[in-house]
């Protein structure tokens, strides 16, 4: 479930409480967020129950409730204590305890940030952390999910205490957005066919579907860009976020065609123009909600290939 950066804080979650309503959305074995899908990850985990939440989260807040402009400017434009007030609010002892006990039954839950001075994707076991059942864990488990919807500059980053030979350091920690738009767990199916195979088994037995939720377009619409350097920066930036994130996509592709994996994708239409007027327009967020929640409730036509391919373009 993914996030892409623009003018506004797009919502395509309405489609897992349409899948919800039509009784045909499965229980994930794992589930995987990074950007804004970090905070809608633990919802999809959880199950249609958290369905309400799922929507309030998304469709209530404006950028006020997210957001304020910090003077003077120093590591970003905007303080996101709001945001944290929210995250708190949402993530409670309570939901840890359920992650907890998925976790233990074996379902995973994973969150992906950036970690900025090594330029990597650092991903994170939810589930391992909620099952530590302290104060500390429900600490971390928030500032990761602060930390994978943080837009560098716009909002601060994340600092993220770790222990390396017996040193501490702080890490900086940023939007997850930045090294990948998507990401999935290669050596969790590629661990299961190796153990498969020394114990004698056949691992081509092993089946699983992948579905995504691509919280932005693969095929955006057409729009002129204005001669203005804002516009042309945004633009591009775009642009940008666009290429990368159907890069993902064929990667994920690929692989799930090499083993026995079932590729599904869904993503905003291109059919459909935002008229967002701030960042966090909880209008166009509930039209979004909306258009995606009955598209799955009439039986959502999941693409089975990305963008290119010729294969259920829309």
């Amino acid at each position: 479930m993914l996030f892409r950066r623009r003018r506004e804080w797009r919502v395509w979650r309405g489609l897992l409480n349409g899948w919800s309503e039509a009784g045909t959305r499965p229980v994930f074995k794992v589930v995987t967020g990074i950007s804004t899908g970090a905070m809608i990850a633990p919802f999809a985990f959880l199950g249609s129950r958290y369905d309400d939440k799922l929507k309030e989260f998304y469709t209530k807040y404006s950028t006020k409730d997210i957001a304020r402009i910090r003077i003077p400017f120093i590591n970003s434009f905007a303080n996101t204590r709001p945001l944290e007030r929210i995250i708190e609010r949402y993530f409670d002892a309570e939901l840890l305890k359920e992650i907890a006990e998925e976790y233990r039954l074996g379902r995973r839950l994973y969150v992906g940030t950036t970690n900025l001075d090594a330029q990597r994707l650092v991903i994170w076991d939810m589930g391992k952390i909620a099952s530590a059942g302290d104060a500390l864990a429900l600490k971390l488990f928030r500032k990761i999910i602060l930390a994978s919807t943080s837009i560098p500059i716009a909002f601060p980053p994340v600092y993220l205490n770790v222990e390396a030979n017996g040193l501490m350091y702080d890490e900086m920690h940023v939007d997850g957005g930045v090294t990948r738009q998507v990401f999935f767990l290669y050596d969790v199916l590629e661990g299961v066919e190796k153990a498969f195979k020394e114990n004698g088994l056949d691992a081509s037995k092993i089946k699983y579907s992948i579905y995504i939720i691509r919280n932005g377009y693969v095929d955006p619409p057409y729009k002129e860009v204005h001669d203005k350097l804002s516009a042309i920066a945004e633009r591009t930036v775009d642009a940008v976020m666009t290429a990368q994130s159907i890069g993902d996509l064929y990667q994920l592709y690929f692989y799930a065609k090499g083993g026995r994996g079932d590729f599904n994708l869904a993503c905003i239409p291109s059919s459909h123009v935002t008229k967002a007027k701030e960042l966090f327009d909880p209008v166009e967020m509930r039209k979004l909600f909306d258009l995606g929640f009955q598209e799955a409730l009439k039986g959502y036509p999941w693409r089975k290939s990305p963008p290119g391919l010729g294969e259920d373009e829309r």
